[in-house]
């Protein structure tokens, strides 16, 4: 890469989009004056994330279950007409 050039990151794209004061800031490494504001976002991301891991955990829980009535139901049945 040639001096003086640098990667352009999409996190940086969508942060010049949505402010471009706000991205300017950024690049030159100003300091952040909302930092109670960033932690309370920083704070509800990591809730979030683990809501949406439990989420999954408990659809294929739920697959899981579906699965093993399904096969009870097949065995008591096939047993019932023999």
């Amino acid at each position: 890469m040639a001096s003086g050039k640098r990667t352009i990151r999409a996190s940086e794209i969508g942060s010049f989009l949505y402010c471009q004061r706000a991205w300017w800031y950024q690049r030159n490494k100003e300091p952040t004056i909302n930092v109670t504001e960033l932690a309370g976002g920083q704070e509800f991301h990591r809730r979030h994330l683990s809501l949406a891991r439990a989420a999954v955990f408990l659809k294929a829980a739920a697959w899981i279950l579906l699965f093993i009535a399904l096969v009870t139901i097949f065995i008591i049945l096939s047993s019932h007409f023999r």
